[in-house]
């Protein structure tokens, strides 16, 4: 199944779980900054930093569905549909940038180091990107799927759920080198409830440009 396709048909019913560490991301990120959230989904992490007084926030996503259910579901926003791989802003537009369980729906390390080339190319100077994403588990029913997936897609950790998106643990020593050109901030191992009904390894990551 094409990925746009399956995020468009889930649009109206999936739920997003990562968890938002809102205590932490206000130590690095002020109320009056401008702030982009790249792969938004349905606007839910800016729907809380707004409810939390954040107000120059902006979300692009390439899934219709995502972005019409989030402006019915949070009318402030300003969510835009993302149209092919870069980022439609001008460069270092933003103070600061979210990417929340997105790496997981990529799975082509290039295609994940242009991503973030496109975020920092459009941050600021001193600008700080949060992440929080999975990482590799080690439990059987993880294992086994990474090797089918590994067999079928060539990339160790990636899998194709049974409604036919294809999704990517990271590997951690993977993760750092993509974040390289970040100054890290903070770095932190998590466990996170997915939005299947599990639970998995992941992480929390601030970094400045």
């Amino acid at each position: 199944m094409d990925q746009q396709a399956y995020w468009d048909g889930v649009s109206g019913t999936k739920q997003f779980t990562t968890p938002f560490q809102a205590e932490l991301f206000a130590r690095f990120v002020g109320r009056e900054q401008n702030i982009l959230d790249v792969g938004c989904g349905y606007g839910r992490t800016l729907g809380e930093l707004h409810r939390r007084g954040y107000r120059s926030l902006t979300g692009v996503d390439f899934s219709r569905g995502m972005i019409l259910r989030g402006r019915r579901e949070n009318p402030t926003l300003d969510l835009r549909v993302m149209e092919g791989k870069t980022l439609d802003f001008p460069d270092e537009t933003f103070d600061a940038a979210i990417l929340f369980a997105v790496l997981t729906c990529i799975l082509r390390d290039a295609d994940q180091a242009f991503l973030i080339r496109e975020i920092r190319r459009v941050l600021r100077p001193g600008g700080v990107l949060y992440v929080n994403d999975f990482l590799l588990n080690t439990d059987e029913r993880n294992l086994a799927r990474y090797a089918a997936g590994e067999a079928q897609l060539g990339v160790y950790g990636a899998f194709t759920l049974p409604e036919g998106a294809v999704l990517r643990h990271q590997e951690e020593g993977q993760v750092k080198r993509l974040l390289s050109d970040f100054e890290t901030l903070h770095f932190e191992r998590l466990t996170f409830p997915t939005m299947n009904g599990h639970t998995s390894n992941g992480f929390c990551y601030f970094g400045r440009k």
